[in-house]
């Protein structure tokens, strides 16, 4: 069953082309990353398909609601989190919950239920009279999530939502998630962190407006064919640069301190980067191969696309 469709979804703004005869599917109860570098068209999706953002041309649909002539309705059953949520600063986090509480409707009763179960879900409960404006981020995002949780969504949608959020919050962000998939809420969330992308049901990568791949993390990094090389070196962007475009390299991707060289032969591939290294008299401190990461896929996805686009 899907919560989530659409068929070639377009949004323009002037002569640019913001998100492209995007064809996504979102299966009910699963989380799904929508996976790309700034405006790649992430923000725009997600705001098409709450209903905020009308679509220029294609059709889509978000917990059975039509998102052209249904957007009233289908706010009903989405809550959105976007990158800035609108918490007022001044306002406690009692205050802010009770806010989106009657901009939803949710009558008195339930509404106390669900408070203080959200309160204790989001471990804000000893926070409830504190301002917004004096909350970490981690905490202002945690709260932004119980606003948009207030009215029981069937879907959420999350824009970015552990950007600039250190290290701790984003996991305890990400364990709040994995309760709500247990609950049956399927959440669909943008990103740039890759990492948070091996998490998902499945992932869809986008790029410039248009959806690359969707599936599985795990399929689409085996799907890229080739092997991946982990070079350890001393100089970075200088063996990148002497690497970039020998034969029989695909992508090159720094990850950490060490290269993540996609080639098309294992054996080969090793005795190239060895020669061009030693031409270079760069000593080559460690060279093994590895399982590729979503990143490596990403990069060898976006290559090709851009070498069939330079042909046509």
């Amino acid at each position: 069953m899907l919560s989530v469709q659409t068929t070639n979804l377009t949004k323009k703004f002037g002569p640019v082309t913001a998100v492209n005869r995007l064809n996504l599917e979102v299966k009910t109860g699963e989380i799904f990353g929508l996976v790309g570098p700034d405006a790649s068209g992430k923000t725009t999706t997600l705001r098409m398909l709450c209903g905020i953002l009308p679509p220029d041309d294609g059709e889509g649909g978000v917990a059975g609601f039509n998102i052209r002539t249904e957007a009233e309705l289908l706010k009903e059953r989405v809550g959105y989190l976007p990158q800035r949520f609108g918490l007022y600063g001044d306002l406690t986090v009692l205050e802010n919950i009770r806010f989106y509480a009657d901009l939803y409707q949710v009558s008195g009763k339930e509404r106390k239920e669900r408070t203080e179960r959200l309160l204790r879900f989001a471990n804000l409960e000893p926070f409830g009279r504190r301002r917004a404006q004096d909350l970490s981020g981690g905490m202002k995002q945690k709260l932004g999530l119980i606003c948009a949780l207030i009215h029981t969504p069937q879907i959420l949608f999350l824009d970015e939502p552990t950007t600039g959020v250190d290290p701790l919050s984003r996991r305890d962000f990400w364990i709040i998630l994995y309760h709500l998939l247990k609950e049956g809420v399927t959440i669909l969330f943008s990103t740039s962190y890759l990492d948070e992308a091996e998490r998902c049901s499945r992932v869809g990568l986008i790029h410039q407006g248009e959806l690359l791949i969707a599936d599985e993390p795990s399929a689409i990094k085996a799907g890229i064919g080739g092997a991946i090389l982990e070079l350890r070196i001393e100089n970075h962007q200088k063996a990148m640069r002497f690497l970039e475009g020998a034969e029989p390299i695909r992508s090159l991707v720094l990850a950490g301190d060490k290269i993540h060289v996609l080639v098309d032969d294992l054996e080969r591939g090793e005795k190239v980067i060895r020669e061009i290294m030693r031409k270079e008299k760069m000593e080559v401190i460690d060279l093994l191969p590895v399982r590729p990461s979503l990143e490596d896929a990403f990069v060898s996805i976006v290559r090709k696309r851009e070498t069939i686009n330079d042909k046509q």
